[in-house]
């Protein structure tokens, strides 16, 4: 994993068209239920980069604690949302 996602070429190819399916998806709109995501976009990118490298380039429990944090994010706006996170 470490060799394919520790690439910055395949990272930006992979944010790239992630990008272009999240202006097609309506499974995303939780993401402006915060309005994080139009005031602040680029802030955004690199948060999520941030978590990205935490998860592949951290040791096992570094990892287990960067997902534990996003999940424990995810978990407080789905309850102020009254919905769940689509998968």
């Amino acid at each position: 994993m470490r060799q394919i996602w520790g690439k910055s070429d395949t990272i930006l190819f992979i944010f790239a068209g992630a990008a272009a399916e999240f202006a097609l998806s309506k499974a995303v709109d939780w993401l402006y239920f915060t309005n994080r995501l139009p005031s602040d976009p680029l802030g955004r990118l690199f948060s999520t980069v941030s978590y990205a490298r935490k998860i592949v380039f951290s040791e096992k429990e570094s990892a287990y604690r960067a997902i534990d944090t996003m999940a424990a994010i995810h978990a407080g706006v789905e309850a102020k949302r009254g919905q769940s996170i689509p998968d």
